[in-house]
Formats: structure tokens, sequence, C-alpha cells
């Protein structure tokens, strides 16, 4: 069933519209979707090696953006759309104590979480609510963004097939030690923040 997937996936990625449904699935994780881009670049630059930079550019370009809405979220809309988003990850109880962070650290709270696995629309949405400077924020959710997901299209465009083919031969060993990483990051940053 796990080949199944990953061979639909490719599939897709290779389609000449799978570049706005990345661009979607970019903004829309940069302020309320739970998954990450990353499911949909991988696989579109491993299908496509020549369109890496493209793609990177559109992930990057669409995760500002998204954030940017974010952070009219938490700047305008956080009682109605913010709080409940904040609450479905979690972070209610030491929300009130990060967005106090803010008041010294916003541009580098953003420009540090915008490169982990940590959920960004959190960090967007505590933006707008502290009402860090809107400049401040491009431009770090800007040198992040882009940072993460022109480093992952590089490293993909670099080792093209040879890490295709790892990833064919390992799929399952490989989707496993995603999600036991992935999982135990938020299990991490919940104790840690």
């Amino acid at each position: 069933m796990l080949r199944r997937l990953y061979d639909y996936t490719m599939g897709l990625a290779a389609r000449p519209r799978a570049k706005w449904f990345l661009a979607g699935i970019s903004f829309a994780e940069s302020s309320v979707f739970p998954i990450p881009p990353d499911v949909l670049l991988i696989p579109m630059v491993l299908a496509n090696r020549r369109q890496a930079w493209r793609f990177a550019f559109l992930c990057s370009l669409f995760s500002v953006l998204g954030g940017l809405f974010g952070y009219f979220i938490g700047a305008y809309l956080f009682d109605w759309v913010g709080a409940p988003i904040i609450d479905f990850y979690g972070y209610t109880d030491k929300f009130e104590s990060f967005t106090k962070a803010y008041n010294e650290w916003g541009g580098w709270i953003v420009a540090f979480f915008g490169l982990t696995p940590f959920p960004f629309k959190v960090i967007t949405i505590a933006s707008g609510v502290s009402h860090l400077n809107l400049a401040i924020f491009m431009f770090a959710a800007t040198l992040s963004r882009s940072a993460r997901f022109f480093l992952v299209a590089g490293l993909l465009w670099w080792f093209g097939e040879p890490i295709r083919d790892f990833i064919e031969r390992y799929l399952g060993i490989l989707t496993v030690v995603f999600f036991v990483l992935l999982i135990g990051s938020f299990v991490a940053l919940k104790y840690l923040l």
C-alpha cells in the first residue's frame, strides 16, 4: 500500500498542475494547515530535478504569503480563528509566555522556528498577536522559509537519482523513521516550550 501511495504521489508530482497544489499547501501550512509542503516538494523535485529551484521558490513565496495571512489572523482574528488553532496544537497554556518572548526576540524566533518542524502557523499567529514589527516578521519569515525549502530542493537536486533509488529501496523504513522523528519533535517541543 505504501509503495502504491508513493508511486501515486510521484505521478501527481510530475503533472503540470502539481505546482499549484504545492503553492496552495505552502500557503495553508503557514497559517492553518497541519501538513508541511515538503510532502509534495520532495517528490516534485525527484520527479523533475530541472525545476527544483522553481519549486523551492514557489514553496518559499507562498509560505511567506501564508505566514502573512497567519500574522493577520493573530492580529485581527485571534479570538475567532487564532485561539482555536493554537488550542488544536495544544499550546494554549504556554502561548501567553511565548508571546511575551516576542518583546525581546521576535525576529529571531520567526527566523529560527521557520527552519524547524515546529508548526509555523503557531509562529505566524503569535507574531500577529504580539504585533511584531511587520517588516521584521516578513524579513525573518522570508529568510528562514527560503533557506529551508531551497536547502531541501538543493540537496535533492544535488543527489538526484541516487537519493531517489535510496528512497524507493528503503521506503518503509524511511517512512517509519520520518514519523518517529516528526512525532518526537512535537513531543520534545511541547515539553521544551
